[in-house]
């Protein structure tokens, strides 16, 4: 309960401390959750429920989704679906070789080798469900399982800092510019401010929730009935459909405060994720299997950002992508904040949920290549 409960104030006082406080105005609201996850769950005598916390990440990320989404307009973000499908096919080629050619180097290390390279183009075409499922097809043992989770958190946190910070900088050097004038209105974002925290804005807010949880009760219900159990790829799938065609009607276009309110709950998601990264985990494990999800991670990083200079993919649309395949869909819209640049969360959305369909196949049938390979 007490663990809960935190995970909902800890946002609050993040909003609170950024806007008053210089320094973690320049850290932000999702640096300061994401830390604040990561402290808690290495403090000595502190039990993190692990349950609790996939349950909030799965909650979280069904709700933001929609509320992310009523703010969008479909034909305004239409017109960047090929720059972003190349880039996100880019991402996953890459995921697919890094993992590849990484577990070839590794295959004398550890005898799991091919299904941890697996499991890796699962969570980084898609997420840690996807590593989830592929570990389970391959029957993977759950100590590698929860050692390829803590390094994928604690190397992940790395990569989101440069995202954050001074990624969209240094690209910019390499990579074109985002340049689309069609989106001018909305590339500046106002990011987790208070300042849409006020009375005028709660019964939109209040509106928008409620349509938000109707919606994940009918991606649910379907779910139930199409699969006989809770199927999190037919939710989110669901409510990504339903979420686009609520943003049609000019009724729910209008609503103030929506998105706010969903960039809020994903700041819930970054505490109880970060409360998952439990470094001792990472330290009393094999530094083998570290090594490698770190290696994984960098390569796949650099060849899909050398990727995108080939085929003259602007920076935003680069980064975003490399979001959606090495985050999902929860921290599109941090990011996206970061980037100042709103036009691109409904298509990293998108891309994120398409690799959540496609990370587990992905990764199954590159495990079963590097063992049918292997001597």
């Amino acid at each position: 309960m007490i663990q809960a409960v935190a995970c909902f104030v800890v946002p609050a006082l993040a909003m609170w401390a950024a806007e008053r406080v210089k320094l973690f105005k320049i850290l932000g609201p999702v640096v300061l959750c994401y830390a604040a996850g990561i402290i808690a769950a290495n403090i000595p005598g502190v039990h993190v429920d692990q349950k609790v916390a996939m349950s909030l990440n799965e909650g979280s990320v069904a709700l933001a989704i929609p509320l992310l989404l009523f703010s969008t307009e479909l034909k305004k973000w239409l017109s960047l679906g090929w720059k972003l499908l190349l880039s996100f096919a880019l991402a996953c080629v890459s995921a697919v070789v890094a993992a590849g050619g990484v577990a070839w180097l590794f295959r004398h290390q550890t005898d799991e080798w091919w299904k941890v390279a697996g499991m890796l183009v699962g969570v980084y075409v898609g997420g840690t469900a996807n590593m989830s499922a592929v570990g389970l097809a391959l029957e993977t043992k759950t100590e590698t399982f929860v050692l390829l989770s803590a390094a994928d958190v604690v190397a992940g946190g790395a990569w989101l800092l440069v995202l954050l910070t001074v990624a969209q900088r240094v690209l910019g050097r390499v990579l074109k510019p985002f340049t689309l004038e069609a989106h001018h209105e909305l590339v500046e974002h106002p990011g987790e401010s208070l300042s849409v925290w006020t009375k005028k804005h709660i019964p939109s807010m209040v509106t928008g929730f409620g349509l938000a949880m109707a919606m994940v009760l009918v991606s649910v219900g379907l779910s139930l009935g199409m699969k006989g159990k809770m199927d999190m790829m037919v939710v989110l799938l669901t409510l990504t459909a339903l979420g686009i065609l609520a943003s049609l009607l000019p009724q729910v276009r209008a609503l103030k405060g929506p998105y706010e309110l969903g960039e809020y709950i994903l700041l819930v998601f970054c505490v109880a994720v970060g409360s998952l990264a439990d470094v001792r985990q990472v330290a009393g494990g094999s530094a083998v299997l570290f090594a490698f999800v770190v290696a994984v991670m960098m390569t796949a990083i650099v060849l899909h950002m050398f990727l995108c200079w080939v085929f003259r993919i602007d920076v935003d649309t680069a980064l975003i992508s490399s979001t959606a395949t090495i985050y999902g869909p929860a921290f599109i819209g941090p990011v996206a904040a970061s980037l100042k640049n709103r036009a691109l969360v409904g298509p990293g959305l998108t891309m994120g949920l398409a690799g959540i369909a496609l990370g587990t196949w992905l990764g199954i049938a590159t495990a079963q290549v590097l063992r049918a390979l292997a001597p």
